[in-house]
């Protein structure tokens, strides 16, 4: 404002002088002279006097303030197509890994159970000598009465006498499975499975994979919001409330299983570490129980971080980290997750 203001100024001076000069000329000029001479005379003043052109007086007192500010960006709205893409990516994959799962049941079936190629024999071919290891060793679990024999004394039923490989094999999955009940009775997917859970684990205690394959792909079928939840069963209920006495159980079962299949027998002319793993390797070659053993083995390696991944909500908060970086490791992460179970939201 400052700046204008002398300009202003100086425009209004030069139009009075222009006009006093005129008036001058017009009033008191000398009467001898023509008025074409006025005329000249007021040409030659004016030629004089250099004034800018006239600017207008109506000039704004506003400040004017230069403003920085980026454009205001338009609100971000969801992309409805985004989001269904990625909806529909979802549910293709979801349906591709059920697929799998039914496949993988399929084959496990025909393979294990019914084709000839595997080692050992078939279930329509079995033979007398498979199904009695199969009843030693069903004697002998947990090692409950070869200890109840040598260390208690009580005789009732001598224990058989196996290979400690093949009983610390047999107990070695048994005790990973036992573990899977409180795993099974907290899955958040449960609910989509619509038979009985304490019949899947039961058949699951004996035939393994044959009954979990299955739940593992029905879980993945999509929610039924017509569908009423049934209340959880009283073997769930004890299997949940006392998850962590069966993780100490079926962990303890895993280790002794383990050592019982190193160090076992040792007065039993069972042969050195060298002679039990070449034992378990032709053991594993001729025998189709010990053969699917294995099949279970790799597959609870899969699905044990699995269910326990998706299930992280159950854990107390302050072990949740713990247990999502102990998932992976074989039985250790069954064990601290039934451990780390939060009791009071799953009472």
């Amino acid at each position: 404002m400052a700046a204008t203001q002398p300009l202003l100024c100086s425009n209004y001076y030069c139009s009075l002088v222009t006009a006093a000069a005129k008036t001058q000329f017009n009033s008191k000029g000398p009467p001898s002279i023509s008025p074409r001479h006025k005329l000249q005379h007021i040409r030659a003043f004016n030629s004089k006097i250099q004034c800018p052109p006239p600017k207008s007086l109506f000039i704004s007192k506003k400040p004017n303030f230069l403003c920085y500010a980026t454009r205001r960006k338009p609100p971000i709205v969801p992309n409805t197509n985004t989001i269904s893409s990625a909806e529909e990516g979802n549910d293709n994959a979801r349906k591709v890994v059920q697929i799998i799962l039914w496949v993988v049941e399929g084959v496990y079936i025909l393979w294990l159970f019914i084709l000839p190629y595997a080692p050992g024999d078939p279930v329509w071919a079995i033979s007398s000598e498979t199904v009695n290891s199969l009843i030693g060793l069903s004697l002998n679990f947990f090692f409950i009465l070869p200890f109840i024999n040598s260390v208690v004394g009580i005789r009732l039923i001598d224990a058989p006498v196996l290979h400690p490989m093949s009983e610390g094999l047999f107990n070695f999955v048994i005790g990973w499975t036992f573990m899977f009940a409180p795993l099974l009775f907290t899955d958040c997917k449960r609910d989509r499975y619509r038979w009985s859970l304490d019949v899947l684990w039961g058949f699951q205690m004996f035939l393994t994979n044959t009954f979990l394959i299955p739940y593992m792909a029905i879980r993945l079928n999509e929610a039924d919001s017509s569908y009423t939840p049934s209340k959880r069963s009283q073997l769930g209920t004890i299997m949940t409330n006392g998850a962590p006495i069966v993780g100490l159980i079926g962990g303890a079962a895993c280790l002794l299983s383990v050592l019982w299949a190193l160090f076992g027998r040792i007065d039993g002319n069972f042969g050195s570490l060298a002679n039990r793993c070449e034992f378990l390797v032709s053991y594993l070659g001729s025998e189709r129980l010990a053969y699917a053993f294995i099949w279970d083995i790799c597959l609870y390696i899969i699905f044990q971080p699995w269910l326990i991944g998706e299930n992280l909500q159950n854990v107390q908060k302050s072990k949740v980290d713990v247990v999502n970086y102990l998932r992976f490791v074989p039985v250790v992460g069954l064990v601290a997750y039934l451990l780390c179970l939060n009791l009071d939201e799953e009472s």
